[in-house]
């Protein structure tokens, strides 16, 4: 029983207090002893598609320039299926330490309506650390193909429903969605063929296997400058500083449309902010460096450098916007 009345009762709560007061001062020097010592040992930055595709390509150039920035190996590890699902449940489960990052884009918010059931929520799970670069995609054929406009598309389309035929980097791949997206505002029937990345796709995209992609500018650059893939149309709401001579989708027949794919790294929710702090400092600036710019320029992508916040609220925007898409597509992996 307490007799120890009101001066008790004050007691007891200036003892609480301090309690908390030195709780809270031994987390924080924790967390900043932590910062101070990572890293002491490899990362890895987890990449949830195949080698040879946009996310592979973009996560290796920044990957070499982080370790050299931070003295400490980064490994890349590419966890591939699923559209990127299996990496991003890794990350969701690994500790918020700093040892354990993932290389993102797109499907991350594609994922959840599209999959009957993830293991992550797109928000609740991560911390977002820094918004890289935005990447358009890239209507492309290969060159024996006849068509050259998205006007000749949409008449072969209509002249054949479905003997027409796309290469996507996978079921719910951006890829996909953006086709699918075509097809439906330009009303048009095209067969899917769905890939296990871009690699294998680009393979029969060059052989002739398949007619058509709508796939990121990254990886079909460099056939498009061998002449072996003539570029059609490209996806976002303006064209491309690589490709300037290249018409929009949106200018070529679809009004509208708009498909960019951005690429950034998150961490596990309740990374420390010290090590928070030092990751993004780091990636702008290498982002903001005229070296990686110019690579980004030879890889047909747009540098952003956006730190935390603003890449927490480009997820939160684009959660609605992509799980409308998938709705009105229809499409389901499983």
């Amino acid at each position: 029983m307490d007799t120890g009345g009101f001066g008790g009762r004050a007691a007891r709560v200036s003892a609480l207090r301090t309690g908390l007061v030195a709780g809270l001062a031994l987390g924080l020097a924790a967390g900043g002893a932590a910062a101070q010592a990572w890293p002491a040992k490899p990362v890895r930055l987890l990449v949830g598609f195949p080698v040879g595709g946009a996310a592979d390509i973009l996560a290796r150039l920044h990957a070499s320039r982080l370790q050299d920035a931070i003295g400490q190996t980064i490994v890349v590890d590419n966890r591939g299926g699923a559209g990127g699902v299996i990496a991003t449940e890794l990350a969701a489960r690994a500790a918020a330490d700093g040892y354990t990052l993932l290389f993102t884009s797109l499907p991350h918010v594609i994922n959840p309506p599209l999959y009957r059931k993830v293991g992550y929520h797109p928000v609740r799970d991560f911390q977002p650390v820094t918004l890289l670069v935005n990447v358009p995609l890239l209507m492309a054929v290969p060159t024996a193909q006849p068509l050259k406009t998205v006007k000749d598309v949409i008449a072969l389309a209509k002249a054949g429903p479905g003997k027409v035929n796309y290469g996507s980097a996978g079921n719910g791949s951006s890829s996909h969605l953006a086709m699918e997206m075509f097809k439906s505002m330009a009303a048009v029937d095209i067969q899917h063929i769905p890939y296990k990345g871009t690699g294998p796709l680009i393979t029969d995209l060059l052989s002739g296997q398949v007619s058509l992609t709508i796939a990121s500018i990254v990886p079909l650059i460099p056939h498009v400058r061998a002449g072996k893939l003539r570029p059609v149309a490209v996806s976002g709401v303006k064209r491309s500083g690589t490709l300037p001579d290249v018409p929009t989708i949106a200018e070529s027949g679809v009004p509208g449309y708009d498909m960019t794919n951005w690429f950034g790294i998150l961490a596990p929710a309740g990374l420390p902010e010290p090590i928070l702090g030092r990751l993004d400092e780091t990636l702008r600036r290498i982002v903001a460096a005229p070296d990686v710019r110019e690579v980004y320029a030879q890889q047909g992508a747009d540098p952003v450098g956006a730190g935390p916040e603003a890449f927490a609220r480009i997820i939160a925007a684009d959660i609605p916007k992509w799980d409308r898409v998938v709705r009105q597509s229809g499409a389901r992996v499983d």
